[in-house]
C-alpha cells in the first residue's frame, strides 16, 4: 500500500506525517518516505505457535508530497518527483486545513480546488494522448488502437462533466488498460481535517459538517495533527494519560491504517513456518492464483493447490498441529485471514 499525503500550502501535511511515522519522519519539507507495519493480533499469535525468524507485517508506504495550489498540475508547475510520487500512488491522504492561521480557512474549497486540479490534469493527460494517436496512426484499422481511442473518449467526456475517472463504470478490461495511464482522478482518496487543538473533542461535528458536501464514498477524519505529532513522541505511559485527557481514543496512526485498509479494500492472508510469519496484503475478491502470485510470480505461473485453513479454525483447533485444512484450487476466492501453504510444480 503505497499512499501519498497532499494538500494545500500550510496545511499541515509534514506534521501528519511525522504524526503517522510514529515521530521518527524527517522533518523540513516534502519528500519523505516512511513505511508502517499495519498491526495484526492473528500474525502475532501465529508467531507465537511457531517462533519464526522474522515476523513480516503487512506495511503501508507513506509520502510527504509538494504543496499543490490552483494551477499547479493543469500548468505542469508541480515538482516532477512529488507528481511522480502521486502517480505511483494506490490512493491519497488529503489534509485539509481548519485551525487559526490569521487567514480564512475554507475546507471545502481547498478540498474543491485539489479535487479540480486532478480532474484537469487527467483531462489534459487524455488530450495529449489522443493528440499522439491521431498523429501516429490516423484512420488506420488498428483494433486495439481504436479500442483505446474509444475508451480514451469515453473518459474525456467523464471528465467533461466535472467527474472524476474513479466514477467511470469499465469492463474489467478497460480497467487494466486504463491503470498504466496512472490517472490522478481514479485513485481513492481519504480526507483528514486538520483542526485546532481546541476542537479535537469535536471531531464527530467537523466530519458530519463536510462529509455530505464532498463526492460520495470520500472518508472523512478529523484531527488536530499538531497535537498528535506530540503524541507520536511520547513514551507509552504518558501518551496513555494524554490522550485520556484530550479525550482521543485512538492516535491517528491506528485510525489512518485501517481507513487505508477499508478504503483500499484489502484483506490479508498468511503464511507461516520456522523460518517466517508474514501478512500479505490483496484485494477483495482475489483468487488463489493471483494470491499465490503476490508471494512470486512463479507461483502463480506454476501453481496447482493451495492448502489453506482458516485462521479461526487453526486456533479453535489446536495450533499447528492440528487444523481444519482443505485442498482449493486456482478459482478459490481468497478470505480474510486465510492461512495458505501453495502447491507449485517444477
Amino acid at each position: 500500500m503505497y499512499i501519498s499525503i497532499i494538500g494545500k500550502a500550510g496545511s499541515g501535511k509534514t506534521t501528519l506525517f511525522q504524526a503517522l511515522s510514529g515521530g521518527v519522519a524527517p522533518g523540513g519539507g516534502s519528500g519523505g518516505i516512511v513505511s508502517i507495519d499495519v498491526p495484526d493480533e492473528r500474525l502475532d499469535y501465529l508467531t507465537g505457535v511457531f517462533q519464526p525468524k522474522k515476523t513480516v507485517y503487512a506495511r503501508i508506504e507513506l509520502s510527504d508530497t509538494a504543496a499543490i495550489d490552483e494551477g499547479d498540475l493543469k500548468n505542469e508547475t508541480m515538482n516532477q518527483k512529488s507528481l511522480q510520487q502521486m502517480r505511483l500512488s494506490d490512493a491519497f491522504l488529503l489534509l485539509l486545513a481548519k485551525f487559526d492561521t490569521g487567514l480564512p480557512m475554507d475546507p471545502l474549497a481547498d478540498f474543491r480546488t485539489i479535487f479540480t486540479e486532478f480532474i484537469l490534469s487527467d483531462m489534459a493527460q487524455v488530450e495529449s494522448r489522443l493528440e499522439r494517436m491521431e498523429k501516429q496512426y490516423g484512420k488506420k484499422d488498428n483494433p486495439a488502437i481504436q479500442q483505446e481511442k474509444v475508451l480514451l473518449e469515453q473518459c474525456l467526456g467523464h471528465l467533461n462533466a466535472e467527474k472524476p475517472l474513479s466514477t467511470l463504470i469499465v469492463s474489467e478490461a478497460d480497467d487494466k488498460r486504463l491503470r498504466g495511464f496512472q490517472f490522478l482522478s481514479r485513485k481513492p482518496m481519504m480526507v483528514v481535517v486538520n483542526c485546532a487543538e481546541a476542537e479535537s473533542a469535536s471531531g464527530e461535528t467537523i466530519i458530519m459538517g463536510l462529509q455530505g458536501r464532498l463526492p460520495e464514498n470520500i472518508p472523512v477524519l478529523a484531527v488536530c495533527a499538531k497535537l498528535e505529532a506530540e503524541l507520536a513522541l511520547m513514551p507509552e505511559e504518558e501518551r496513555t494519560v494524554f490522550m485520556e485527557e484530550y479525550g482521543i481514543k485512538e492516535t491517528i496512526r491506528g485510525r489512518v491504517i485501517r481507513l487505508a485498509v477499508d478504503t483500499l479494500g484489502l484483506i490479508s492472508f498468511l503464511t507461516v513456518g520456522e523460518d517466517e510469519c508474514r501478512a500479505w496484503p490483496i484485494k477483495k475478491g482475489t483468487n488463489a492464483q493471483d494470491a499465490a502470485g503476490t508471494i512470486h510470480t512463479d507461483l502463480a505461473h506454476k501453481f496447482i493447490r493451495a492448502e489453506t485453513v482458516a485462521y479461526e479454525a487453526f486456533v479453535r483447533h489446536g495450533g499447528k498441529k492440528a487444523g481444519v485444512w482443505r485442498l482449493e484450487g486456482k478459482t478459490y476466492i481468497v478470505q480474510d485471514g486465510d492461512i495458505l501453504c501453495i502447491r507449485a510444480g517444477n
